[in-house]
């Protein structure tokens, strides 16, 4: 692990924060999910130790404080998203509240109708909707071109037609790292009478999602990846809410966004979220909670990045035996980068690397159209993904690592 020494002050503060990276290994595999800062983990003990399995309950105490906590929370998320508070669920992760999203659109849809599906996403955004096609809805997918792997819109467009309903399309390739432009996107199928919904799981961590920009009309991510506990979220556009009939409890409105959450939540993980973004509140310099702090934490999550992944993505580049996917440059990607060694199997270079203190991921990480167009699925791939405490240090390890190999 670098030294304060070698380290910008401000830099080795936040590492500070987060308990695992003390431990002496490069942590690379911030993709799968992130580490979690210390006020976040505090304030999971907090309230298990004050509250234990306590419900939300209006008639006493402990219950109004765990009402308020899940008020909060959804609030808290809503600003994460610059969106309106009651238009975000909250639930065990993205992957379930799509499929819950997929059951209303299978009552709304049937033969005739037609859903596009990028060539970028991870199964969270493909298999739910895939599900339709059990109802005569017809899936199309929208490749992205090689070897850059990116999607182009005249490849949209010509998938288009007055028959399509939705179009699905990743923020950020979970494996690839590839970005994609969602507002054009978005406009694109609102021109074409398609909805459209994004998953924002892998981008979160690296650009804040930002749903009023965005233009979507469904926008999910996942909590776990922003260094915070496991759960995940989904905002649906308030206007369509009303018109969405996924199951639910017989006693909920129809169009009430809780009608999503199913059951009890788990309220410590809840308050391990929020301390999550206050932590994040304090990066962006601010003293409250505002969709500015949360903008200025984002910008400078993105300039400590930066110069992490330019060296990770060139030092991958200039390694004899190592083939990198993806664009080969810093531009059209976040902090994550998948290669292959040659003659190794994937899950063999990630052991030997992590024997050698650096951790990061093997396999198809869930991405099975992208691995599949490339040719390299079901093996998949060797994913080395950072984030803002990453330090070049952690990337050089991992550059000697495989020079070793």
């Amino acid at each position: 692990m670098p030294s304060t020494d070698t380290l910008p002050f401000a830099l080795h503060a936040f590492r500070d924060q987060f308990p695992p990276l003390l431990n002496g290994r490069a942590y690379l595999d911030n993709a799968a999910g992130g580490l979690l800062p210390r006020r976040s983990i505090e304030a999971i003990t907090a309230h298990l130790t004050q509250f234990g399995a306590t419900n939300a309950m209006p008639s006493h105490a402990p219950g109004q404080a765990v009402l308020d906590l899940k008020t909060r929370a959804r609030a808290a998320t809503a600003l994460f998203l610059n969106a309106e508070a009651p238009d975000v669920a909250l639930g065990p992760s993205s992957t379930a509240l799509n499929f819950r999203l997929a059951a209303a659109f299978a009552r709304l849809w049937g033969p005739g109708d037609e859903v596009i599906l990028s060539g970028l996403e991870h199964e969270a955004n493909a298999s739910p909707w895939r599900e339709l096609e059990h109802v005569g809805v017809t899936v199309r997918v929208w490749h992205a071109r090689q070897p850059s792997m990116q999607l182009h819109l005249d490849d949209l467009r010509s998938l288009l037609t007055p028959r399509t309903r939705l179009v699905a399309v990743t923020a950020a390739s979970n494996v690839l790292g590839v970005t994609v432009n969602i507002p054009e996107v978005s406009a694109m199928a609102r021109e074409s009478g398609a909805w459209t919904v994004v998953d924002a799981v892998h981008a979160a961590p690296h650009a804040f999602p930002d749903v009023g920009a965005w233009g979507a009309d469904f926008v999910s991510f996942s909590p776990y990846k922003v260094w915070g506990p496991h759960l995940g979220a989904l905002w649906i556009r308030p206007e369509l809410r009303g018109q969405l009939p996924w199951p639910k409890l017989s006693f909920v409105p129809d169009g009430d966004i809780t009608g999503m959450e199913y059951g009890t939540p788990p309220f410590e993980l809840l308050a391990g979220w929020l301390g999550t973004l206050d932590y994040l509140r304090e990066l962006g310099g601010a003293e409250l909670l505002t969709r500015a702090a949360l903008q200025a934490a984002s910008t400078r999550i993105a300039d400590l990045e930066r110069p992490v992944l330019t060296h990770l993505l060139e030092g991958l580049l200039h390694t004899p035996g190592v083939t990198v996917y993806g664009p080969q440059t810093v531009e059209g990607r976040v902090g994550t980068v998948a290669f292959r060694v040659d003659g190794q199997a994937p899950p063999q270079t990630a052991e030997a690397l992590s024997a050698r203190g650096v951790d990061v991921g093997a396999g198809h990480f869930y991405a099975v159209q992208p691995l599949q167009d490339l040719g390299v699925y079901p093996e998949g791939v060797v994913r080395a993904s950072i984030a803002h405490y990453t330090t070049e240090d952690d990337v050089q390890r991992l550059l000697d690592g495989l020079k070793q190999l």
